[in-house]
């Protein structure tokens, strides 16, 4: 028999359907007599027929015919919206679908995996598994080592030894021992742990979140990475229960975590506490199939039970820094994007101000052996190399009297870079390792800001840059970049590429190196030159979508199969330049210039000293 799940006013209701040639109006009519039916003030409606309403489906949000068949409209247990005209929407009402989802309808399940074993996933599996390219599997060494794990706990229960959180109350009963007689009872024909019941409330005394629920990418990488710490197998979670969860993220049934409320101290205590709460069958989740629903109907519609806890696995589900973590991850891959493209950015001005790639030496960075430095140095000589990508701009200054370049131009390399078979009640959950590490993040990102808004005052500075004021003719008629530099704090690495690729246009007919040639053709596919003053917003917006929009999403139903997770435009164009100088081990170019100092042409310069007595 068919049977639907349907959403009326914040409540879901099952109901079956003997006839498939029913309707979709009579579904909602039935599901507003069942709602009706069980409220004390028949939910304010003096029947079934003074209600008016619209159908539509949980996933994607179509609206259906109220005439349509059921069997024609919709699947067996598919999740359906009464929509009730006049409705004052609840201030804490939850829809059925999660802010700016409406692109779910077109997503599919992936079919590639990644194997956990709890040592190997890197940030950008974790973010590829945010945006669903995989499932997850656990390795066969990773099973063993949980199996060992939980035979401990085992044979803690078994010999009724006092530990905490297994035998023990929590917090400020952790003294409290269960007395054995209560630490399990028979019911019928099966024994059901009263442990069970304590970590179940666990899991419900610390939900305590607040806020609006975690966009799907991110709260599908904080069940995955809380997976892998599982699967080192040091927790104590049993390898069924482990296997379950895994089940569940696999069909992107994710619970409503709310965005704030992580304690840190005690780790992401309450949002992991909502993560478990609706693996348990309570609360609310979320799948592109159901869109919101009580937990247990979502669970059900993907052929999944509540996970029954055992003995310890409360507190394997919810202690941990997996919020601060899996959103650290992202913010880490998201800055090493930035990053990448800063350094093309910053090569670009640095033709565009006349600047030498001496700076850049492989030698100069031997001394100070930072590989993030020497990585950027790389790429600035493999953008900026003369002679194997022959730039016109940099042969018309080579013979010039400069000595050396601004900080922000010839620093940016410096800128910017269960085993022992015993429980041990310790503090890994402890949130200020990650908070540290994010909080230097944060100092990176903002000195990759800085150190650009300083490179667009000397573009936009004459005196600087022997370009015209602000990048543009008849200044004072025109303010060119005046404005867009002061705008600079909030988009500052768009604001100066756009800059940049001005201040090309005052140097021609000569040419820069061919892989910064094409980072500027890709900016004037969509923004042309400023002859005159103009509503810059839209050439603004046009660039930074250039430095953030990726190749590929989920969203769409594409799955990635190559290069960088962030892989946007303007490091496409230029990425295979730097990976060629990379693969051909091409010497390294070091042109001379007046300026230039080395022992050799201190000797052929020298003249004899003369002595005392022939002055």
């Amino acid at each position: 028999m068919p049977r639907y799940t349907v959403h009326v006013r914040g409540e879901w209701l099952a109901v079956p359907c003997r006839d498939a040639q029913c309707t979709v109006g009579w579904l909602g009519r039935e599901a507003v007599r069942r709602y009706i039916k069980n409220k004390p003030d028949n939910g304010g409606f003096a029947s079934v027929d003074d209600v008016h309403f619209l159908m539509r489906r949980c996933k994607g949000l179509g609206l259906l015919d109220n005439e349509d068949t059921l069997e024609v409209a919709l699947e067996d247990n598919e999740f359906v919206e009464v929509v009730i005209e006049g409705d004052a929407m609840s201030p804490d009402f939850i829809p059925s679908q999660p802010e700016g989802v409406y692109l779910y309808s077109k997503y599919r399940e992936p079919e590639k995996y990644i194997a956990l074993d709890g040592d190997s996933l890197t940030t950008e599996d974790l973010v590829n598994l945010g945006k669903g390219c995989y499932k997850i599997k656990l390795t066969p060494t990773a099973e063993k080592k949980v199996q060992k794990s939980r035979e401990v706990i085992d044979s803690i229960v078994k010999e009724k030894t006092v530990v905490y959180g297994i035998t023990t109350g929590f917090g400020k009963f952790a003294r409290t021992v269960i007395p054995v007689n209560k630490l399990q009872t028979r019911g019928g024909k099966n024994q059901i742990p009263l442990t069970v019941l304590r970590r179940l409330d666990a899991v419900l005394s610390v939900e305590e979140g607040v806020g609006k629920p975690l966009i799907p990418e991110r709260c599908r990488m904080l069940l995955a990475l809380r997976i892998n710490v599982l699967a080192k197998g040091y927790s104590g979670i049993s390898l069924e229960t482990l296997k379950q969860v895994i089940e569940v993220f696999n069909a992107s049934c994710l619970s409503y975590v709310p965005e704030k409320g992580t304690v840190g101290a005690s780790g992401d205590l309450a949002p992991l506490s909502h993560l478990a709460l609706g693996m348990i069958g309570e609360g609310k989740m979320w799948s592109p199939k159901s869109g919101w629903a009580d937990a247990k109907y979502v669970l059900e519609a993907h052929g999944l039970k509540p996970v029954v806890l055992k003995p310890k696995e409360g507190l394997a589900l919810i202690n941990g820094t997996q919020m601060i973590t899996s959103l650290g991850c992202e913010a880490v891959e998201r800055a090493s994007a930035i990053a990448r493209q800063a350094d093309i950015v910053a090569a670009l001005t640095l033709e565009v101000l006349k600047g030498t790639t001496k700076a850049f030496d492989t030698d100069i960075h031997a001394v100070r052996p930072h590989r993030g430095q020497g990585e950027v140095a790389f790429r600035f000589r493999s953008l900026l190399d003369s002679d194997h990508h022959p730039s016109e701009i940099a042969e018309s200054h080579r013979f010039c009297d400069r000595v050396q370049d601004a900080y922000t131009l010839r620093c940016c390399p410096q800128m910017v870079y269960a085993s022992r078979g015993e429980t041990i009640s310790g503090g890994n959950f402890h949130g200020e390792y990650p908070a540290k590490a994010l909080d230097y993040l944060a100092i990176g990102v903002h000195e990759l800001a800085a150190i650009s808004e300083r490179r667009i005052e000397r573009l936009c500075n004459p005196s600087l840059s022997e370009l015209p004021a602000f990048l543009v003719a008849e200044g004072g008629l025109n303010s060119g970049f005046m404005i867009a530099h002061c705008t600079a704090a909030a988009l500052v690495l768009a604001i100066e590429l756009l800059a940049a690729c001005q201040g090309i246009e005052f140097l021609r007919p000569l040419r820069t190196t061919t892989p910064l040639e094409k980072v500027y053709d890709l900016v004037r596919s969509v923004v042309r030159p400023w002859i005159k003053d103009r509503f810059m917003a839209p050439d603004i917006e046009a660039a930074h979508r250039l430095l953030v929009e990726q190749k590929a999403s989920w969203l769409l139903g594409l799955f990635l199969s190559f290069g960088t997770l962030w892989e946007s435009k303007v490091w496409e164009v230029a990425s295979p330049y730097i990976e060629k100088y990379r693969m051909e081990h091409i010497p390294e170019s070091r042109p001379v210039s007046p300026t230039a100092f080395s022992l050799v042409s201190l000797h052929k310069k020298s003249t004899k000293i003369p002595e005392s007595g022939d002055l």
